[in-house]
């Protein structure tokens, strides 16, 4: 395929320097396995598992199947007030693999749509208590809770909310865990658990009575592997309970293996209230995305109303499309018949090993990790995420695929990968680093 075959003039690419990407097009027109093949026919090492969507690696065969079949026999029902079969399959198969209790799922889009969904579930379950004045969210600085209006309410990322004008839901925000002290740690940091008392501080200052819930990811991916320090999320959970306020873990990014258990609220021994998913919930197949909640919850929203009427007045055209959750289905299946959370647990450590190894090039400031996913902060050139891009489209060139956020490389491997391509990632991040 060449560049000069594609008219690239009127697609308006997301979170893309638009401009510079049409002079270099980046195109991948194949994958399989842990590989992805450019325009020019270079095979490339996947080490951010797409968008961190495809931990079984790319076009798994059993995935096509379902979705082939399912689109043979039943391509779409509308979810309001009908339905199919295998969503309900699905929610038991998430279910099954949740912490206990949380064991209703609500099925959306994606990342973004499960955010939107957590509030306003979170609201319609105040609102059945008779506590509507509960509105506010507390969130963390550099946190990402995707881009529709609400999640970008919660974000802490500044570029994604400067231009928008962002205020529903009304939002204070924790500060980051991101401390000088904690560089170069290897799994969880020591120093910064005294920072979740800044939710202790907003309750203070705005009453638990107005607060519906706290809401972090419990590895903040998108932004850079941020990493909890010892004893945080445990903090967390316990002011939470002692004001009557909801605990949300976002695991859009996190969920479905990538900390080594199959979410961060089981690889932390933390249960909240609800948890939002997405990503590789098809293993990237099929875009989808869910929220799981509490019984509790479910049935407090659920029974306020005569059970001949709407109880939650949201969803989408497209919630539980069957062709999804044909894809989600089989990706489970595998997930479990190959045993993908112990495998998880024996690369975590020959990943780490190998990145860890970076350390002592000049051009990294930085390196955090948990289980599959890592992050490597580069020293800023000229000004903040010049220098990420350019290795960014270096790496590409060389024939590894990663993302970059700002100046941070963020390594998020397939689960599929073994210790010889972990040899190889590794060697393709030092041959370009070292040049820096």
């Amino acid at each position: 395929m060449k560049n000069k075959q594609i008219d690239m003039q009127h697609h308006w690419m997301p979170f893309s320097a638009n401009r510079n990407f049409k002079q270099g097009p980046r195109l991948m027109v194949r994958a399989e396995g842990i590989y992805y093949w450019n325009q020019q026919g270079d095979k490339i090492l996947d080490a951010s598992s797409g968008l961190f969507t495809t931990p079984l690696g790319h076009c798994r065969p059993e995935i096509q199947e379902a979705v082939t079949r399912q689109l043979s026999t039943l391509d779409y029902v509308p979810h309001f007030n009908t339905g199919h079969p295998l969503s309900f399959q699905v929610a038991s198969e998430i279910v099954d693999v949740l912490p206990e209790g949380l064991n209703k799922v609500f099925f959306v889009n994606s990342g973004s749509e499960a955010v939107e969904t957590v509030i306003k579930i979170v609201y319609a379950y105040w609102r059945a208590r008779g506590q509507g004045q509960k509105t506010m969210f507390i969130a963390r600085q550099r946190s990402y809770h995707g881009v529709n209006m609400g999640g970008i309410s919660l974000s802490g990322i500044v570029n994604n909310r400067r231009a928008f004008n962002p205020g529903t839901p009304m939002t204070a925000h924790m500060r980051h865990t991101l401390l000088e002290e904690n560089r170069f740690t290897r799994g969880l940091p020591d120093h910064g658990a005294h920072l979740a008392e800044d939710l202790q501080n907003y309750i203070d200052t705005y009453g638990a009575e107005n607060i519906a819930a706290c809401i972090v990811e419990p590895v903040s991916g998108g932004i850079g592997c941020i990493v909890p320090p010892k004893g945080y999320l445990q903090r967390l959970r316990a002011i939470c309970d002692q004001n009557d306020i909801l605990l949300v873990f976002d695991e859009v990014l996190t969920g479905f293996g990538r900390l080594g258990d199959w979410f961060g609220a089981s690889a932390f021994g933390i249960k909240p209230d609800i948890i939002s998913m997405a990503k590789a919930i098809t293993n990237g197949a099929v875009p989808m995305g869910a929220v799981a909640v509490q019984e509790d919850i479910y049935d407090t929203v659920v029974n306020v109303s005569d059970d001949r009427m709407i109880e939650l007045f949201h969803g989408y055209t497209f919630s539980a499309h069957p062709l999804a959750c044909a894809a989600s289905y089989a990706t489970l299946r595998i997930m479990k018949e190959e045993d993908i959370i112990t495998r998880t647990k024996k690369l975590a450590k020959p990943l780490e090993d190998a990145l860890f190894q970076l350390q002592d090039l000049p051009v990294v400031k930085d390196i955090r990790n948990y289980g599959m996913l890592a992050g490597i902060e580069l020293v800023p050139k000229d000004a903040p995420s010049i220098r990420g891009s350019e290795v960014y489209q270096n790496l590409f060139w060389s024939g590894v695929h990663v993302k970059a956020t700002g100046d941070t490389l963020i390594i998020a491997p397939p689960f599929v990968m073994d210790a010889k391509e972990i040899d190889l990632l590794y060697t393709r991040l030092h041959n370009e680093l070292k040049k820096h």
